[in-house]
């Protein structure tokens, strides 16, 4: 039996779904500066599948790395964890 890889998976917030069957989901994470001891906000954004355009701009989700589905999208939605209020 084939074994596969672990897939990476992130959690972040539906910036844009203007897009058909595509969403774009940030990433925000707290880094600590390297001299100064400062934590600063890094952001990362990431262009994913959405197949039912079920999510909506704020809400919160878990995304999953998959095969390349076009230029930019390589991430597909796995569930919805918090709808936007």
């Amino acid at each position: 039996m084939e074994k596969r890889n672990l897939r990476k998976e992130r959690v972040g917030v539906v910036t844009s779904n203007k897009m058909q069957k595509s969403i774009v989901v940030a990433e925000v994470k707290k880094v600590k500066h390297p001299m100064y001891g400062k934590f600063v906000l890094k952001t990362k954004k990431y262009v994913a599948h959405d197949e039912k355009n079920d999510c909506n701009i704020g809400d919160r989700v878990k995304i999953m790395e998959t095969r390349p589905i076009s230029r930019s999208k390589c991430w597909r939605l796995v569930e919805i964890i918090e709808r936007a209020k």
